[in-house]
C-alpha cells in the first residue's frame, strides 16, 4: 500500500455525488456506478481492508448529509454506492485469489516433478510457506474417488491439520485426484496427524510417506516415493492404512530391472501352469505360505484347508518347479519369484 492509498483516496466523488443525489432522490446513473465499481477494484488492490473502506463511507455520508434531504433518500445513495464499490473490490478480490492459486499450482507442479531453477524454487517456496534449505517428506493420501481442492474431503483434512499445526510451515493440496502433504523431514507427527485424517476422511483410504529428503529436487523424489509406494500396495495386494517408503524399498529394487523379473518369473513359476487350474491356485497358496511366515497350519487356516491339503499343494509345487518351499535354502528364490508375479501382475498378464 502506497502513501496515497488511504482510505479517503478511494471516496473520490462520494461526497458531492451523495450531495447531489440525495437531494434530487434519483438513483446512481451507469456511469456513477462504474466510477464506485473502478474504486472498490483499486481498493482490494491497495490492500485496505473491506470493513475499514465501509466505516470511511458511513462516515462520509453522516459528515455530508444535506440538511434538506430525507434520511432515506441518504441511505439509499450510500446503498447504492455502496453496493457498486463492492461489486468492484470483489471483483477485483476474486482476481486476485485465481492468480494467486494459479500461481500456487504451478509452484507446487515445478516443485513435485522437480522442475525450474533450485535457487528460484526456493525463493517462490518462501511466499507459500517452505523452506527448501530443510529436508522435506512428502505424504500422499488415496481414497475411493478423485479429490480436488474444492471437494469437502480435502477441506476437512485441511481444517484438522492446520487446526493442530497452525504455526507450522507445511503444504496441503491435491494432485492427480490424491491429497498430497509437504512438510519439514524432522516433523513427523505432521505427516502421520496427516495420514491418520486422511485415512478417517476417505473412509479407508490409504496413505504413503516418502523418506525425508533436502532441497527442491528432494521433494519431488519423496514425492515419487509415496507414489511407488501406493503402487507396490496395489499390485502386492496390501491393505496398510500407512505405507512407509523406507519399508518397501525392496521392491522397487525388484521391479528396477523388469527384464531380469521377467526372467526369474518365467523360469521359476512358469511350470505351474501346468498344474489343473493353472498357475494361480499355487501361487495364491505360496503367497499366503510366506505371508505367514512358511507356518503351515496359519497358511492353512488362512485359505480354510487342512494341513494335509496344504502339504500337498505345497508337495505339488516342488515337483513342478524343482524348488522346495519349505527348504529355506531354496525358498528365497521361490518367494522373490512370488513377490515378482505379484509385482508383475503375474499370470493374469501374459510375461
Amino acid at each position: 500500500m502506497t502513501g496515497h492509498d488511504t482510505p479517503a483516496a478511494f471516496l473520490d466523488g462520494f461526497v458531492a455525488l451523495l450531495a447531489e443525489a440525495a437531494v434530487t432522490g434519483r438513483r446512481l446513473t451507469r456511469e456513477e456506478r462504474a466510477v464506485r465499481r473502478e474504486l472498490g477494484a483499486r481498493a482490494a488492490a491497495s490492500g485496505l481492508g473491506w470493513r475499514v473502506l465501509v466505516r470511511e463511507h458511513l462516515a462520509a455520508g453522516r459528515g455530508a448529509r444535506p440538511a434538506e434531504a430525507s434520511p432515506d433518500d441518504v441511505l439509499s445513495v450510500v446503498e447504492q454506492a455502496l453496493d457498486a464499490f463492492a461489486e468492484g473490490y470483489e471483483s477485483a478480490q476474486r482476481l486476485v485469489i485465481r492468480q494467486e492459486e494459479a500461481a500456487r499450482r504451478e509452484f507446487i507442479d515445478d516443485l513435485l516433478h522437480g522442475r525450474g531453477d533450485a535457487g528460484q524454487l526456493a525463493a517462490r517456496a518462501e511466499r507459500f510457506g517452505l523452506r527448501l534449505s530443510r529436508d522435506h517428506a512428502v505424504a500422499v493420501a488415496e481414497g475411493p474417488v478423485a479429490y480436488d481442492e474444492t471437494d469437502s474431503v480435502p477441506r476437512r483434512v485441511q481444517d484438522a491439520l492446520f487446526s493442530h499445526f497452525e504455526s507450522r510451515r507445511l503444504l496441503l493440496t491435491t494432485k492427480d485426484g490424491r491429497m498430497v502433504c509437504i512438510a519439514p523431514g524432522d516433523q513427523g507427527d505432521v505427516l502421520t496427524h496427516f495420514a491418520k485424517q486422511a485415512h478417517a476422511a476417505t473412509e479407508g483410504g490409504q496413505v504413503a510417506l516418502g523418506r525425508p529428503r533436502s532441497g527442491a529436487i528432494g521433494i519431488g523424489h519423496s514425492y515419487q516415493e509415496a507414489l511407488n509406494a501406493l503402487d507396490v500396495a496395489h499390485r502386492m495386494g496390501f491393505d496398510d492404512p500407512l505405507l512407509r517408503a523406507a519399508d518397501l524399498l525392496v521392491f522397487p529394487v525388484l521391479a528396477r530391472d523388469r527384464t531380469a523379473l521377467v526372467d526369474l518369473v518365467r523360469e521359476t513359476l512358469s511350470p505351474l501352469e501346468q498344474a489343473r487350474g493353472g498357475a494361480q491356485p499355487l501361487l495364491d497358496t505360496l503367497n499366503e505360505y510366506f505371508d505367514a511366515g512358511c507356518v503351515a497350519a496359519e497358511t492353512a487356516r488362512r485359505l480354510s484347508l487342512s494341513v494335509r491339503a496344504l502339504t500337498y499343494r505345497l508337495e505339488r509345487v516342488h515337483t513342478l518347479t524343482g524348488v522346495d518351499p519349505t527348504e529355506p535354502v531354496q525358498r528365497y528364490m521361490l518367494q522373490t519369484s512370488v513377490i515378482g508375479a505379484r509385482l508383475l501382475d503375474w499370470p493374469s498378464r501374459p510375461l
